[in-house]
């Protein structure tokens, strides 16, 4: 009896056993069912997140693109993309010289500049300020301190002119050596602080004292003979020793391309057959 209740309680614990196996079995199949289930929704839910993000930014990508066409509709519809960059007021030009000028330069006899070191060319200064004063005293009612000032005045603009505006040289024999020199670049071979140009700096200085004396330090006068004096003291200077100042290059550019106006004010003259011009006839 006992080895009989053992045998069946044997197998009843065994099909406990299994049973539970089988239990556990269904549970775990169920899980995975429903997590099959779960990652099959997630599948067929990313498109359709994807695809509504992407509208999203196609949205917005057009909200943009309307904003800014609407911004550049006020401004106007002829509105530039970009600015164009201005061009300077003042240029200034370094005159370089190839080796060749150079070689002629110093090869030749330069006689357009070589006469400031003449005897009797440092006192011809002297004498044409004194002359152009006498000049200025025959005029009636004139005063000293306005006759001074023009002296000066004129003075220091011829002097400018000869010295620091007009270049090259009216001769030949350089070979055109000297054609982007002014005259005081030329003298003494553009050497500086040599005695010809410390007389020629020193001339212009006086003739501002002595007109600064007579005017009895007026201060309208003073003011116009300082300026001319800066003016034609200024460019002696070694620091700017063949520099070029442009004032307004585009404007002059402009003007000096000779491009013929877009509204002529009338037509232009038909040309004439040569056969005309000849006294024949055309035909």
């Amino acid at each position: 009896m006992t080895a009989t209740a053992s045998s069946s309680a044997l197998p009843a614990s065994l099909g406990g056993s299994s049973s539970a196996a089988g239990s556990s079995n269904s549970n775990t199949s169920s899980s995975q069912a429903v997590a099959g289930v779960g990652a099959l929704s997630a599948g067929v839910a990313s498109p359709a997140s994807s695809s509504s993000s992407a509208s999203t930014v196609r949205h917005m990508a057009s909200d943009n693109a309307a904003q800014s066409s609407a911004r550049a509709s006020e401004g106007g519809k002829d509105r530039p993309t970009h600015r164009r960059r201005a061009s300077s007021i003042v240029v200034v030009k370094k005159i370089e010289q190839s080796p060749e000028e150079l070689l002629d330069q110093s090869a030749g006899f330069n006689a357009n500049a070589d006469w400031v070191n003449y005897k009797g060319a440092w006192v011809i200064h002297v004498v044409l300020i004194m002359f152009g004063k006498i000049l200025l005293d025959v005029v009636p009612g004139m005063p000293q301190d306005l006759s001074w000032t023009l002296v000066n005045l004129g003075y220091d603009t011829l002097s400018f002119i000869m010295f620091h505006h007009v270049t090259g040289t009216p001769f030949d024999s350089n070979a055109g050596a000297y054609d982007q020199l002014t005259l005081w670049e030329q003298i003494d071979e553009g050497a500086q602080y040599t005695p010809a140009k410390k007389w020629l700096t020193s001339v212009p200085i006086g003739v501002f004292l002595i007109s600064t004396h007579y005017t009895r330090f007026n201060l309208a006068l003073f003011a116009l003979n300082f300026v001319a004096c800066i003016i034609v003291i200024f460019p002696k200077l070694p620091i700017l020793d063949r520099l070029r100042f442009k004032v307004l290059p585009g404007m002059r550019s402009n003007f000096a391309s000779g491009a013929n106006s877009p509204y002529p004010s009338r037509p232009n003259t038909p040309a004439v057959p040569e056969s005309h011009s000849r006294g024949g006839s055309a035909y």
